[in-house]
């Protein structure tokens, strides 16, 4: 039985790649690589014709799950919902373990991006925010307690 084998990335297609990966690399997260794709491959595989993206892989200093980050040079990028809540369908966040979320939160907040809502509890096991980063892209920061 054909089984998958590990989570490897998430993508995001955003329209500034610049401040989107200095946002990820400010939260930790660390440039594995940066590339320009095009021709058949890429093509087939997102079924749209003459395409060409730009491409920045970001890994945790742990090397696990990645976060691509894809710009489009062609064709022109299509507008999303930057101020989507989290009952909006599709993919609304993406969330990382940190070790001291007000240090976090206080630092992304001078950088001009806000809370969602405000810090939650969750028992005795969790204290997380929603931070709403660059196009309004939803970060899930948790910090373990107890």
């Amino acid at each position: 039985m054909a089984r998958i084998m590990r989570f490897d990335h998430v993508g995001v297609t955003v329209q500034d790649l610049e401040r989107m990966t200095a946002f990820f690399v400010g939260l930790g997260l660390e440039v594995e690589g940066r590339t320009f794709v095009e021709g058949d491959f890429i093509d087939t595989v997102i079924a749209i014709p003459d395409s060409r993206t730009e491409i920045v892989m970001l890994r945790t200093p742990d090397g696990g799950t990645g976060v691509e980050l894809s710009s489009f040079v062609r064709p022109d990028p299509v507008p999303g919902s930057p101020s989507a809540m989290a009952n909006e369908l599709g993919l609304r966040s993406l969330g990382f373990e940190v070790d001291d979320l007000e240090a976090h939160v206080d630092r992304l907040a001078a950088e001009g991006y806000g809370l969602v809502g405000g810090i939650g509890r969750y028992e005795d096991a969790w204290r997380m925010a929603y931070v709403r980063g660059p196009e309004g892209l939803i970060v899930a920061l948790a910090e373990r307690i107890g």
